[in-house]
């Protein structure tokens, strides 16, 4: 296929599924363990941003306000389709076009994160922000190859599946940031702490190593230009601007809620009066079952019922998530109450991220990937980069109640736009 002038279709190329399944069963398979490693790879830089970091910023003595700015050094994964064209464009060394890319982000994680817990946050702050940042564009940097290397190994009746699968591992991830290294941090110094944290990137750099490089559909970019213009081109001229403007406001609207909910949710834990070891203890034991029954749950709903019935049906537990904070917001420091909102936090949020990174998925073209992958993704985490590093301030004007409440209420227009972007009655894979 010679694309060096016009695209040479505007249907995506579709990835050759096979033959029907009689159950669920038949779908666990060796591409879905290969996700397990590479998803808890994903999120574990990104928890540590979210969870670790404001633990260590709090117990500095940062205020709420400031620590809500720090969710500005996440910028990069607003901005990573800039340099997405590149990983598909370019490939270095023997490991191939994808898996390349996927070695050299984990490896420098692996560094950069160490190295930021050998600052002190009272003297060196703003080599803090400078270590995060590096650390938030190389997280940004591995989502965009390890979202194309998934879409990639996934034929199109897996990919519900797959994203379940990913996305639980992802959320899984949170328990060495949000959990082990708060109870290490009781113990140890922190920059042991971020380095024990940071080893944890090798299962998903030793997986890297040992899978194999995904089938290429159609020809990779043969240049910069086409590596840039072709994926935008192909996504506007696929269904028209009309649709096209739906899609990216949907993509912006349908997680804005639980992502603001979620910003500040240490800090949250810790002004309500719980210490670090019951937080970590506590969020554990039921982030662990409540990622493994919603993986479980989740992947088999999606085999069932398809991808557009689960982003109304994961979307409303997704969204009703933010109210059991508000919930434990009126009780207080209650274990039994922080154990219920964490579970269901893990389960709800869970489902509905995986039913939306599956449409997303569903959404790209396999001859653009990365790109048009990252496209989608950045748009996606823009409210929980710029919108939420608002968030200290609205806690410190309406309080946690109300703040939870006002996140219920921002889930409801991503869920309106559902008959337009995704029918019930429209049964897809």
């Amino acid at each position: 296929m010679n694309r060096s002038s016009e695209p040479a279709a505007i249907v995506p190329t579709p990835v050759p599924a096979p033959a029907p399944a009689n159950s669920w069963h038949s779908y666990l398979n060796r591409q879905m363990l290969i996700l397990l490693f590479l998803g808890f790879s994903s999120g574990l830089p990104l928890y540590l941003l979210l969870n670790l970091l404001q633990a260590w910023l709090a117990k500095s003595g940062l205020n709420v306000k400031a620590i809500g700015l720090f969710a500005l050094v996440m910028f990069p994964y607003t901005w990573k389709f800039i340099w997405a064209p590149l990983m598909d464009r370019f490939h270095f060394g023997s490991l191939g076009r994808r898996r390349s890319w996927m070695a050299l982000t984990q490896t420098l994680l692996l560094v950069a994160i160490g190295i930021m817990g050998m600052f002190d946050p009272v003297t060196e702050l703003p080599l803090i922000v400078a270590a995060a940042i590096v650390v938030a564009f190389l997280s940004a940097s591995q989502d965009v190859v390890l979202d194309a290397y998934r879409r990639e190994i996934l034929p199109d009746n897996e990919q519900g599946l797959g994203a379940a699968v990913f996305v639980n591992a992802y959320k899984v991830a949170n328990l060495v940031p949000g959990a082990l290294s708060l109870i290490l941090a009781d113990h140890l110094p922190w920059q042991t702490v971020f380095w024990i944290t940071a080893a944890f990137m090798l299962p998903g750099l030793a997986c890297t190593l040992l899978v194999e490089e995904p089938a290429v559909y159609g020809a990779p970019p043969k240049n910069i230009r086409e590596a840039v213009v072709l994926p935008f081109r192909e996504f506007i001229m696929r269904d028209g601007w009309s649709k096209a403007l739906w899609v990216l406001g949907f993509i912006f609207l349908y997680r804005i809620g639980d992502s603001m909910a979620g910003s500040l949710l240490t800090k949250f834990f810790i002004d309500l009066g719980f210490p670090l070891t019951q937080i970590g203890a506590i969020a554990k034991l039921t982030v662990f079952w409540s990622s493994i029954i919603g993986g479980i749950v989740g992947g088999v709903w999606m085999v069932k019922m398809g991808i557009n019935r689960a982003l109304w049906v994961f979307g409303v537990l997704q969204a009703l998530t933010s109210l059991g904070f508000a919930l434990l917001a009126h009780a207080g420091p209650n274990p039994f109450y922080l154990a219920a909102a964490i579970g269901f936090e893990g389960f709800g949020v869970g489902l509905g991220t995986a039913a939306f990174v599956a449409y997303i998925a569903r959404a790209t073209d396999p001859r653009y990937t990365a790109t048009q992958f990252a496209l989608f993704s950045s748009l996606a985490a823009v409210p929980r980069t710029f919108v939420t590093s608002s968030v200290g301030f609205i806690v410190e004007q309406t309080g946690w109640f109300w703040f939870f409440i006002v996140c219920f209420a921002l889930a409801l227009p991503g869920m309106l736009m559902l008959p337009k972007i995704a029918p019930w009655n429209e049964r897809v894979a």
